[in-house]
């Protein structure tokens, strides 16, 4: 069994304040995100979101610990990772309302993979790339814990391992796959021990502890630039449904009981962590609630003065040349534009 890696008090965690803060901004940046674009959502401004609360700490741990120069293969719920890797606001939530392109070409995010754990042979291959390039960056795929019961991480895995790619596999266990909790997902006792079929090390981390994560992804990272890949489980819980289409309620009653330290809302129990160690006060909370709330104001103001996208980009880069079925459709889309006018991208 895997035992899961957690920091102790401020005074003995190897954590400068600065540091500390860092984490704790970032983390109020992404709490704020997600709750305001669970709210534009709810009225109609975007079609779907997947919500984050609850895992702040796992990700924002995670991004803190990549160099600017490693490579993220996210998944739909990296927001709050993409955030920290400089990912303007203004760019995720044009995402999710039907645009594609990243402004900041510098920062090395691919586009949020929406199927499930497709990302991650990308990511492993990638890393191969990296390795017969001689180059110094590592690769982190990022997914959840229902990605792990597909083919595409068997296949990701399989080849890091035989490959010595440069690859961390940051699996984020939130408690569900959608509706089925990981105890009906797999027999394994964790996630982490998977990573040992492929002839790797797999370690498992309190995922709302930001520091401990932070700690636990860097030095992953550094294994993986030697040609180690590794598994990294973060431990975290997700408060909210699974999108916005989902109602929790219908199921979470079925989940077995988990540990306080599990559930707890991490950016709370962070924040009194610091407070109890004098690393932070309520003016300092003042001011990064308040440059948050700026920043995401700007945000949205910029992404609702952005043109609505072309109905018909969404053919673009599909193939080289359009198959007859895709050219049908492109067809339809068009006579429907000119019969209705431009639709609403979100209805």
């Amino acid at each position: 069994m895997h035992r899961v890696i957690a920091s102790e008090s401020f005074a003995s965690a190897d954590v400068s304040e600065e540091s500390a803060r860092a984490l704790y901004r970032d983390m109020i940046r992404a709490r704020q995100f997600d709750e305001r674009a669970l709210s534009l959502q709810r009225r109609g401004w975007m079609s779907g979101y997947p919500q984050f609360r609850g895992q702040e700490a796992s990700q924002v741990g995670a991004a803190h610990a990549l160099a600017a120069d490693d490579w993220l293969f996210p998944t739909y719920r990296a927001n709050a990772m993409q955030l920290v890797r400089g990912v303007p606001m203004r760019d995720i939530l044009l995402f999710r309302r039907g645009r594609h392109t990243l402004t900041d070409n510098d920062v090395r995010d691919f586009p949020q993979s929406v199927p499930i754990a497709t990302q991650i042979p990308h990511a492993a291959g990638a890393a191969m790339a990296a390795d017969y390039r001689d180059a110094d960056h590592a690769v982190c795929a990022y997914f959840g814990d229902g990605a792990t019961s597909e083919g595409d991480f068997h296949e990701g895995m399989n080849f890091a391992g035989v490959f010595d790619a440069p690859v961390v596999f940051f699996c984020e266990n939130n408690g569900w796959a959608i509706s089925l909790p990981t105890q009906r997902q797999t027999a394994s006792a964790t996630l982490a021990q998977k990573a040992e079929a492929y002839g790797f090390d797999g370690v498992r981390v309190d995922g709302n502890d930001p520091i401990a994560v932070e700690q636990v992804v860097t030095a992953a990272l550094e294994r993986a630039r030697e040609g180690e890949p590794v598994m990294v489980e973060s431990l975290t819980y997700r408060q909210g449904a699974h999108t916005t289409s989902d109602d929790p309620s219908r199921y979470e009653h079925r989940q077995a009981d988990l540990p306080d330290w599990r559930t707890r809302d991490p950016v709370a129990r962070y924040e009194e962590w610091l407070r109890a160690g004098d690393v932070l006060d309520d003016d300092r909370t003042d001011t990064i609630e308040a440059e948050a709330t700026a920043e995401l104001d700007e945000a949205i103001a910029a992404a609702e003065s952005e043109p609505r996208p072309d109905p018909e980009a969404m053919f673009e880069r599909v193939y080289a040349e359009l198959t007859p079925q895709l050219e049908t459709q492109r067809a339809q889309l068009r006579a429907l534009v000119e019969r209705e006018g431009h639709p609403d991208p979100v209805n």
